[in-house]
């Protein structure tokens, strides 16, 4: 019967001989009963989806905290330990949060040599007569912030020993550097193969430059490109973080290096892109950190107004979990607005007409956002009219051929 065809909870129901008899629906009102039952299914699915990512953040997030809880623990214990023992201790570079330019930790595990092999449990078995020893110790001790960190060691840098002074080149080495330097830059403008080789040709020359800036930034700059040119996420992966190794390092004595400050931002981001949400969120404002101070040392650059432009038409962007996580993780969460992108993007087009196809589009996008349809129009023809150089110009001419249809 035709009663048959509806939905079971859309049929009349007979209690009893004296039940009122429901009229059943029209068809266009099932349907339209339906369509919104679907509607609110999918709402919750999406609900239900966006809980569960905020979960599982929000757990990688406690790990991150307990991390550097205890890494801190470690650390002041063994500072403790070292005052008892006369005899100095080696210790291992850390590839954690030791950077003075990160400003939360990436959650890794202390790598001390020679510390503890038991790690959080073995620091805290102590006998009595350490942890008297400790208690001690720690009355005298002061909490020194990260900024006071960064500026003790700036201010170290113009009390530089010999030792540690940058090694002065003679003048082969100096001219052999020259001509490296420039064979670096040409192979980094070419094609996939260049990079290869410049990568190469400045790996097999870090041991008679390692200590020259021009050079480290370069090499750093040439593990971006790998990073860029690999497809192995694991490779990618070990390029950035080497690349970022490098410039860790470089920041400590150049500080003033607005080429060392750029590509310390790009690498961060460049490892943090397969990331948690939390950690991309925090590699995103160190990213901001250092460009803003590239930017101060060399304001006339247009990449670094481009990748300004990137950063803030991301964070414009960003979704409901991701805004949420900002906030639970920042007092004063980091903005920006899509007219903010739009500046950075023209200011590029001031400092370098047609600096790059994906800088127009991005005009093109803003312009779109803002809802002014014919200046998009106008930056999406002008973005057309410029060749394709790389990957994002590549990716930007598809999104060019979306933005059309």
């Amino acid at each position: 019967s035709p009663a048959q065809a509806v939905p079971g909870a859309l049929v009349p129901v007979e209690e009893g001989a004296g039940a009122m008899q429901t009229p059943l629906l029209g068809q266009e009102q099932q349907l339209e009963l339906l369509e919104r039952l679907d509607f609110v299914v999918r709402n919750i699915m999406e609900l239900r989806k966006e809980v569960e990512e905020l979960r599982n953040s929000l757990q990688h997030l406690a790990v991150e905290i307990v991390g550097e809880v205890r890494s801190h623990l470690e650390e002041t214990q063994r500072l403790n330990r070292r005052k008892r023992f006369p005899y100095p201790r080696e210790r291992s570079d850390s590839t954690g949060s030791s950077s003075i330019y990160f400003t939360a930790s990436s959650g890794n595990a202390n790598t001390d040599d020679g510390e503890s092999e038991g790690g959080y449990t073995t620091a805290n078995a102590e006998s009595d007569y350490d942890r008297e020893s400790e208690r001690e110790s720690e009355e005298g001790e002061d909490e020194v912030s990260c900024d006071t960190v960064r500026t003790v060691r700036r201010d170290s840098l113009d009390l530089v020993t010999e030792d540690e002074a940058p090694l002065s080149l003679d003048s082969s080495l100096e001219e052999g550097l020259g001509q490296l330097l420039q064979q670096a830059d040409r192979l980094h403008s070419g094609d996939e193969r260049d990079r290869r080789e410049g990568f190469q040709l400045l790996l097999n020359n870090k041991l008679a430059y390692a200590g020259q800036r021009e050079f480290l930034w370069r090499l750093a700059r040439a593990h971006s490109d790998m990073w860029e040119l690999t497809e192995d996420e694991e490779e990618k992966q070990s390029y950035a973080s080497e690349g970022k190794k490098e410039l860790e390092l470089a920041l400590q004595k150049w500080d003033q290096s607005a080429e060392c400050h750029q590509w310390f931002a790009i690498l961060c981001g460049q490892l943090s892109e397969h990331e948690s949400i939390p950690k991309r969120i925090q590699a995103g404002c160190v990213f901001k950190e250092h460009i803003d101070k590239a930017i101060e040392l060399k304001p006339e650059d247009p990449q670094l107004y481009y990748l300004m432009g990137k950063w803030c038409y991301q964070v414009a962007h960003l979704g409901w979990l991701e805004k949420k996580t900002v906030s639970a993780l920042f007092e004063a969460p980091p903005t920006a607005t899509v007219q903010d992108a739009l500046q950075n993007f023209l200011r590029v087009e001031e400092l370098s007409p047609g600096f790059s196809k994906a800088g127009r589009v991005y005009i093109a996008k803003c312009y779109r956002d803002l809802g002014n349809s014919s200046a998009a129009a106008l930056w999406m023809s002008l973005a057309s009219e410029l060749p394709g150089n790389t990957k994002e110009d590549a990716k930007s001419e598809r999104e060019l051929e979306e933005m059309r249809s």
